[in-house]
C-alpha cells in the first residue's frame, strides 16, 4: 500500500503523509455485520477517570470480525474495506450458502479470490489452517493462543510471524517482536502477512488528527509540579531525574511481566531488547 505526501497548502498538510487506499474497493460497510460502540472516555463504572488522555473522537461503528474462522468450506472475497477500529484492512467474504463475514485481509488478497479454512486446506494466502498442517518457514498471522478461542496474536497492519518448527504437541513460532514461543498445534493461523504494510509510514501532520482518533493532549511529567509527578519540579528546566510514570513505575529497564505467569514456560526466547 503506497503512501502519498500532501502539498503544503496549510500548516497541517505541510508534513502530512497519508494513505492512498488503493487496495480498498468499498467505502460503505455491510450493515448486517455492524455493531454500536460505547465510548467510556477513560472512565470506569463509577465515573472515575482510570485512563488519561482519552476522550472525544469521531463516532465509529464496530465491524464484527470472524477471528475464529470456524466455518469450513470456500468463500469468495467480495470487498476490501477500511476499518476505523484497527490498522489492518478487512475483507468481506461470502460463503456458498449466502452467509457473509468479515475477516482480517492479508496483504495481496484480491476481490474474487477464494479462501477456505479447516483441515486439508492448501497453504495459500488467506486460508486458515491448523498449525500442525502449515509448512515450516511459512509467514502467518491471526494466530490463536488457545484452540477455538479466536485469533489473538499478529493482527496489526503489516505484521507476520514465522513458523520455525514443531515439537511434540507444540509449534515453535517467531513473533514480530522477536519472541520465540510454543503454541499448541491444534491452534489455527492464517497464511500470509497482514494488509496495509505502510501504515507506520503515515504522518498525521497536525494535533487535530490525533483528536479525531479520540486521543487528548498529554502533558510531560517534567513540566508538572512535584505534587503531580515524580519528575516534576526543580529550578529552571530540570531534566526530571530517572524516567518514570506518574505512579512511579520506571519507564526504562524495569521488568513488568509477572514472574508467575503460566505462559512463561512456553516462551523459548524473549523479545528483542531495545538496549544497546
Amino acid at each position: 500500500m503506497p503512501t502519498k505526501k500532501y502539498k503544503p497548502v496549510s500548516p497541517g498538510s505541510r508534513f502530512r503523509v497519508g494513505n492512498t487506499f488503493t487496495e480498498v474497493t468499498e467505502s460503505k460497510p455491510e450493515k448486517s455485520l455492524l455493531a454500536p460502540i460505547k465510548k467510556s472516555g477513560g472512565r470506569n463504572n463509577q465515573g472515575k477517570m482510570t485512563v488519561r488522555h482519552r476522550g472525544g473522537g469521531h463516532k465509529r461503528r464496530y465491524r464484527i470480525i470472524d477471528f475464529k474462522r470456524d466455518k469450513e468450506g470456500t468463500a469468495t472475497v467480495k470487498t476490501i474495506e477500511y476499518d476505523p477500529n484497527r490498522t489492518a484492512y478487512i475483507a468481506l467474504v461470502e460463503y456458498g450458502d449466502g452467509e457473509k463475514r468479515y475477516i482480517l485481509a492479508p496483504d495481496g488478497l484480491q476481490v474474487g479470490a477464494e479462501i477456505a479454512s479447516g483441515k486439508g486446506v492448501a497453504p495459500e494466502v488467506g486460508n486458515t489452517m491448523y498449525l500442525s498442517e502449515i509448512p515450516l518457514g511459512s509467514q502467518i498471522h491471526a494466530i490463536e493462543m488457545q484452540p477455538n478461542r479466536g485469533a489473538a496474536l499478529v493482527r496489526s497492519a503489516g505484521t507476520s510471524a514465522t513458523l520455525m518448527g514443531k515439537e511434540e504437541r507444540y509449534a515453535v513460532v517467531k513473533l514480530p517482536s522477536g519472541e520465540v514461543r510454543r503454541i499448541l498445534l491444534t491452534c489455527k493461523a492464517t497464511i500470509g502477512t497482514c494488509s496495509n504494510p505502510d501504515h507506520g509510514l503515515q504522518v498525521s501532520g497536525k494535533a487535530g488528527r490525533t483528536r479525531w482518533l479520540g486521543r487528548r493532549p498529554r502533558v510531560r511529567g517534567v513540566a508538572m509540579n512535584p505534587v503531580d509527578h515524580p519528575m516534576g519540579g526543580g529550578e529552571g528546566r530540570a531534566s526530571g531525574g530517572h524516567p518514570r510514570s506518574r505512579t512511579g513505575i520506571m519507564a526504562k529497564g524495569q521488568k513488568t511481566r509477572n514472574k508467575k505467569k503460566h505462559s512463561t514456560k512456553l516462551i523459548i526466547s524473549k523479545r528483542k531488547s531495545k538496549k544497546k
